[in-house]
């Protein structure tokens, strides 16, 4: 049986001092590096599931799982961006998105948190530091940046 962690939207409280543009988003690592999702594209967290392999598909597409009677396809997001692959740990879990109607589930190292982010602060990602499936970014007051994955790229290929 898989265990899952449902994400649950709750309502940014605005004052006078918060932003008015902000979107909460899903962050989490792979390849050391910290990439965020939206929360509006999150369906939920599996940290354990059994991926059926797949003959004659890319290396990136692990294989298949049975959620709940659905048949979803598994990307393992290192393998997608051209990382070398690492063997998964007890942090390893994969998040189902469903962009456009279509589910599909990400292998990710570990999931954060979810953060309330002003989408005024978000900037492009330099052309010469750009990687296929990220489309911009945020740099955080602790000095950290965080990579936002382009969900409508994730299913183009």
């Amino acid at each position: 049986m898989a265990e899952t962690i449902d994400i649950v939207e709750n309502k940014v409280e605005e004052d006078a001092h918060s932003p008015k543009n902000v979107q909460r988003f899903l962050t989490f690592v792979s390849d050391n590096i910290t990439f965020g999702v939206s929360t509006d594209y999150v369906i939920e967290i599996i940290s354990s599931y059994m991926i059926c392999t797949l003959p004659m598909v890319p290396d990136y597409i692990k294989g298949i799982i049975n959620l709940r009677g659905q048949t979803i396809p598994i990307i393992d997001i290192r393998l997608r961006m051209g990382k070398m692959p690492q063997d998964y740990t007890a942090t390893t879990c994969i998040i189902i998105l469903e962009i456009n109607d279509i589910s599909v589930g990400i292998v990710v190292d570990s999931v954060t948190q979810v953060l309330d982010i002003d989408l005024d602060r978000i900037a492009p990602i330099p052309t010469q530091n750009q990687q296929e499936l990220t489309s911009s970014m945020i740099s955080r007051e602790d000095g950290s940046v965080v990579l936002f994955l382009d969900c409508e790229e994730l299913i183009r290929q």
